[in-house]
């Protein structure tokens, strides 16, 4: 049987070659809808670029890829700084890609990965997968999954819900008993962070004591859900504590308060996610993620998946930790 070439793929896609090379090489130019049909003939006819073809007779160009939306979310540059630091001195390459919008789950940068051939595997930051590009790394190209999971992908996750448990059940303690969760607009495609972190809150304090307050994304998120608590006496009166969907959105939360006379934590309570470092210098109580673990750990997975083709890979849940520091305290009264 004669191997399939890109005049194969370009014939039964019904386009032309620049257009197969493109959809290779240059994904974003495309469109999707031609994007997407190009891809499937090339998995629907097991095409192999010629040099991936070279380079599996080589045992692999020791170069692996990375994609995530580094640029949206500065967490997962935490993520890749573990990946670089397990990198070493090994010969190996890493390749960088940014998927800016998290919310599109059949990403370019992710779909042309498996086919086009020029990395050995894959480690897929956070980055959600729709059923096709799912099974298209699953079938042709070893794929790690951080913070996002695929059915027969191994993924290193945390548990978010058990992150909002572990909030709500410190403040609980601490004797609060109606709190402000300040989430940012998102448009993931799947239960994201925030919303699990939410659900974890409630289901220690009850659906009624956790009030969210959404504001639009960005560094101004945290002094704006304030402004909109502050704008309602009722709620304003309730609230003893208000947790940010992330460390950020906390901190703006803070600044706002103290600009505003209260007395953190003896009137009001403020807490965050992921402890950024910046979290500890300012003295901000949080839930720590372990970034820089977890990407160590997904490229140790990666090169066991590489060693033994076919091995079977158990997925992990890495632990959360509280770290309760200045800004969380007894309610007041």
């Amino acid at each position: 049987m004669k191997d399939v070439t890109i005049y194969d793929v370009a014939e039964q896609a019904q386009v032309s070659i620049s257009t197969v090379s493109l959809a290779l090489n240059h994904p974003a130019r495309l469109k999707l809808s031609t994007l997407d049909r190009v891809l499937q003939v090339a998995d629907d006819l097991g095409f192999v670029p010629k040099e991936r073809a070279v380079v599996r007779a080589r045992k692999g160009v020791h170069r692996i890829a990375a994609v995530a939306p580094f640029t949206s979310y500065p967490s997962f540059s935490r993520r890749l700084a573990g990946v670089f630091d397990e990198l070493g001195d090994r010969g190996e390459q890493l390749v960088v890609s940014d998927c800016a919008d998290i919310a599109v789950s059949a990403s370019p940068v992710l779909a042309n990965i498996p086919v086009r051939g020029h990395v050995d595997g894959l480690l897929n930051l956070g980055v959600p997968l729709d059923e096709k590009i799912g099974e298209r790394l699953r079938q042709r190209l070893p794929t790690v999954l951080l913070d996002t999971r695929y059915p027969g992908l191994p993924d290193i996750c945390v548990d978010d819900h058990e992150g909002g448990r572990l909030v709500a059940e410190h403040l609980a303690a601490l004797g609060h008993r109606t709190v402000a969760f300040l989430n940012e607009v998102e448009t993931y495609p799947f239960q994201s962070p925030p919303v699990l972190r939410l659900a974890g809150l409630r289901s220690v304090l009850g659906e009624d004591s956790v009030v969210e307050i959404t504001v639009p994304r960005g560094t101004a998120a945290g002094a704006a859900a304030v402004s909109r608590l502050w704008s309602d006496d009722a709620l304003r009166d309730r609230v003893t504590a208000v947790v940010g969907c992330r460390d950020l959105v906390a901190l703006g939360a803070l600044a706002e308060l103290r600009s505003r006379g209260v007395d953190v934590p003896g009137d009001v309570s403020v807490l965050g996610f992921d402890d950024d470092p910046v979290a500890e210098a300012l003295g901000l109580s949080t839930v720590r993620h372990p970034f820089e673990e977890s990407g160590r750990l997904a490229l140790r997975t990666l090169r066991r998946m590489l060693a033994a083709p076919g091995e079977p890979i158990a997925s992990r849940r890495l632990p959360l930790t509280l770290v309760p520091r200045a800004t969380s305290g007894p309610a007041a009264g």
